[in-house]
């Protein structure tokens, strides 16, 4: 098989990273890997008569053209930004047919993005966290249309009619909203065009009944205005045998664009999305058991006794032989058929409105970003093995101002930043066949600010050096109110009837009577008679009011120098941190801020009469407290997701990333990641002994309830997750003229060795060493105006795990999509 996709690959003369291979809804030749589009075409990729222009120069011209990026808050050449950035342009994304975010994992090798229940969690060189709850921040910042977005959920549906994704990898510590330690996401939507007509319209229809449907229409206001309206239409059914792993969105995006005077500039931009459909679902991989007297089986998890339950990673925790697993593995309910999971869904809403107004007032350019957003995440998912429901509320408003200016030899842009967040839960959580776990309600609040400096001084032509600074100050407010309910059996009864909990977001709704609530004092627990015979409802109330206050200066230095006009050489320095933050856990109320330091050096280079493009980057970064959200109990045993600070870790590798303009028609790209990250230190308590290849030991702390153990875990020396040592993007592209037409042939393929994709360590929750590869053809007029294209992903058809999470002995697993294809039909105007 292998070697037919290599053949393949040279059959169709290419060699590019998934980037690239996407044709867009134009039709016009892939982009290639790391890159956005050429600077002609950046300001909107699908429409007007300028992408026909830079298609036609694209074709045409002797060299390969220049990326326009805005990383570093001001309008520059991707090979001339001295940074670490991987870029994707609006035409890869379409024509790769993403429209969730966990798909840029097949763009960008450094980048990994998991689905976990209905978010999704990012790493960035093996630097992450598992965490979608309410209570942390994420560690890779995801920034839509230059606003930070706190919560991963709303972000599901911001991929249509886009400019580009540009992916900053390693600390941002100066110039962005919140402070983040792996890296950023910016999603930068296509901006009105002023005094244009045009716009753009793609649809597809796949397997698994998928249908699309973008599109986006300008509006000229004048010869100084214009309003642009695009939305985007998703329907797929599960790619489980249960139906779960759905497809059911939409969205949609407003913008007006006005030069207001010729020096000031105004756009406003309001977008909705709605997140539909049944969610993602789980698999079940096997049961374990685990103790220090059973003895080790190779190849399998120390310690353990594992039992491969032989459900097809594509079932799902709904079909036939997972619900028949969930039956007989709760002996409270033999004879009875038990469902943790009815009728999972998800109805989510989130809405945003933000301005970008820029003001050059001579001495220097003003902006100022104003936003807010609203959330109401609606839903009921397989979370980490046990299900959970959700009615979560968010708001948040944030506002960026920045001057940017010359004062002599110095470039300098002076800003500040503020950002609240509010958000309320209501969760309930079913821990096993008689209990649950409820959050009635907890309330997070965030108050942060950040003023911040970034100077360049221009020492010669060539020469420049760069430093920055900022100081950031995190307030948080934490509010939750805990419940637990368990049903038991008196003792000398088997209790054949007893009531199975249902997945519910309140206690309120239970439909049974429990005891009265108690006053706010701490944990106590109460008893009445259960509504079967020879049971008893106990409740259990735990109450948390905490404030947590974290304030930190982070920077960069770096110099730059240009060793030719198309060579670049740079080295920096760059910190960052991550807020730390709360946890509704008895034992674990609190965790500290982690912090990354990141060195880097690096060239960005064209040959050839820019025919060759060749960038190089070291890396070596020291990560410190590191942060880990995780399934566990508390110290009362309740299930949930909960973060400690457990080490830390050393990263250091190499990134190589090529293109070759072999002729007008054929291009050459790929991208060669090494990493080698591993944990230095890495400690922390757990109860029970653990299903893990980590050093075990027991702990002096005393047992719980005098009965489950504590031990210590030491994963020292073992590598980070989501950090494959090799990561590599092959692909390219061919165009054959066909007269007055042309046909593009694409393909591309990843492959990434095996990694530790979670917590744990398990064996069983290694993913072994992939490939992944895509292809596609598309064929149209030489001008791009229409196009009809046919496409497949993921043609080997693995279901790779991205999140196999272990909970009461149970190995569950978040997979990736199966070979999907299609076909694709787009016209622009």
């Amino acid at each position: 098989m292998r070697k037919m996709l290599l053949a393949g690959t040279v059959l169709a003369m290419g060699m590019v990273p998934g980037i690239a291979l996407a044709q867009d809804a134009t039709g016009q030749p892939p982009v290639a890997a790391g890159n956005a589009v050429p600077s002609q075409q950046a300001s909107g990729i699908q429409d007007g008569s300028a992408t026909a222009d830079a298609t036609a120069q694209t074709q045409g011209s002797t060299g390969l053209q220049d990326i326009i990026v805005t990383a570093q808050r001001r309008q520059e050449s991707s090979q001339k930004a001295a940074i670490a950035i991987s870029v994707v342009s609006g035409a890869g994304i379409t024509g790769a047919g993403i429209t969730q975010p966990e798909r840029l994992n097949q763009l960008v090798p450094a980048l990994t993005i998991a689905n976990v229940g209905p978010s999704a969690t990012s790493f960035i060189r093996g630097v992450g966290n598992f965490s979608v709850s309410v209570t942390s921040d994420p560690a890779v910042a995801f920034n839509y249309d230059g606003v930070y977005i706190g919560r991963l959920t709303a972000t599901s549906t911001t991929f249509f009619d886009l400019d580009r994704v540009e992916v900053l990898k390693g600390p941002q510590g100066t110039l962005y909203g919140r402070n983040a330690t792996a890296g950023a996401i910016n999603v930068l939507p296509t901006q009105p065009k002023l005094g244009e007509l045009g716009g753009y319209g793609t649809v597809s229809y796949g397997n698994y009944n998928a249908f699309a449907g973008e599109g986006a229409i300008n509006l000229p206001l004048g010869e100084n205005g214009a309003v642009r309206v695009s939305g985007v239409f998703n329907r797929r059914d599960g790619y489980d045998l249960d139906g779960t792993s759905d497809d059911k969105s939409e969205g949609l995006r407003i913008q007006a664009k006005a030069k207001l005077t010729p020096d000031i500039t105004a756009r406003v931009s309001f977008d909705y999305s709605h997140l539909g459909g049944v969610g993602a679902g789980v698999t079940y991989l096997n049961t374990y058991a685990c103790s220090a007297a059973t003895p080790t089986t190779p190849g399998r998890t120390p310690n353990c006794v594992v039992t491969p339950l032989n459900i097809p990673r594509s079932d799902g925790n709904l079909s036939p032989a997972s619900q028949a697993f969930e039956t007989s593995r709760n002996s409270a309910v033999t004879g009875r058929k038990y469902d943790p999971f009815p009728s999972l869904y998800q109805d989510s809403s989130f809405y945003g409105a933000n301005g970008d107004f820029e003001w050059d007032t001579g001495k220097g350019v003003l902006t100022v970003i104003p936003a807010v957003r609203f959330d109401h995440v609606v839903n009921r998912n397989a979370g980490g093995g046990f299900p959970i429901a959700n009615n979560q509320k968010d708001i948040q408003y944030s506002v960026e101002s920045r001057f940017a200016g010359k004062v002599s030899l110095f470039d300098y842009t002076l800003g500040f930043f503020y950002y609240h967040e509010n958000a309320k839960l209501q969760a309930g959580t079913v821990a096993s066949a008689t209990s649950e776990n409820f959050q009635d309600p907890t309330q997070v609040r965030t108050d942060s600010y950040a003023p911040f400096l970034r100077l360049t001084a221009h020492l010669t032509d060539r020469l420049r050096l760069v430093g920055g600074v900022r100081y950031t100050h995190d307030q948080k407010y934490f509010n939750a109110h805990g419940i637990t309910i368990a049903e038991t059996c008196n003792a000398g009864f088997t209790c054949p009837t007893a009531i199975l909990p249902p997945t519910i977001t309140s206690y309120q709704a239970l439909p049974f009577a429990i005891p009265t609530a108690v006053s706010p004092t701490g944990a106590i627990a109460l008893r009445i008679p259960g509504p079967t015979p020879n049971t008893t409802i106990a409740r259990t109330d735990i109450f948390f009011n905490n404030q947590l206050s974290n304030g930190k200066v982070t920077y960069r230095g770096a110099v730059e120098f240009d060793l030719t006009p198309t060579s670049l050489l740079y080295g920096s320095v760059e910190t960052g941190f991550r807020s730390g933050g709360v946890n509704n856990a008895v034992g674990l109320e609190t965790y500290q801020p982690e912090t990354l330091t990141a060195f880097t050096i690096g060239s960005k280079n064209r040959f050839f009469d820019n025919r060759v493009q060749l960038n190089i980057e070291g890396f070596y970064w020291k990560y410190n407290n590191e942060q880990i959200a995780h399934a566990a109990v508390d110290a009362l045993n309740r299930p949930g997701s909960y973060t400690q600070n457990i080490g830390r870790s050393e990263i250091k590798g190499v990134e190589v990333e090529g293109r070759v303009l072999v002729t007008k028609t054929t291009e050459l790209n790929a991208d060669v990641q090494y990493l080698d990250a591993k944990a230095k230190s890495f400690t922390y308590s757990t109860l029970g002994y653990p299903y893990t290849n980590c050093a075990v030991s027991p702990s002096t702390l005393a047992p719980l309830f005098g009965i489950v153990p504590f031990f210590n875990v030491n994963c020292a020396g073992l590598p980070s997750y989501n950090s494959p040592k090799w990561s590599l993007n092959l692909g390219g592209s061919q165009t054959v003229p066909v007269g007055d037409y042309k046909l593009v042939f694409g393909v591309d393929t990843a492959y990434k060795t095996s990694r530790y994709t979670y917590f744990d360590y398990a064996s069983e929750q290694i993913q072994t060493a992939s490939w992944t590869t895509n292809g596609q053809i598309s064929f149209g007029p030489a001008n791009g105006r229409w196009s009809l294209q046919g496409f497949v992903r993921n043609i080997e058809n693995h279901r790779l795990l991205t999140a196999p999470v272990a909970f009461g002995n149970v190995l569950s697993a978040f997979t990736s999509p199966p070979r999907t294809f299609g076909g694709r039909a787009s016209v622009k105007f």
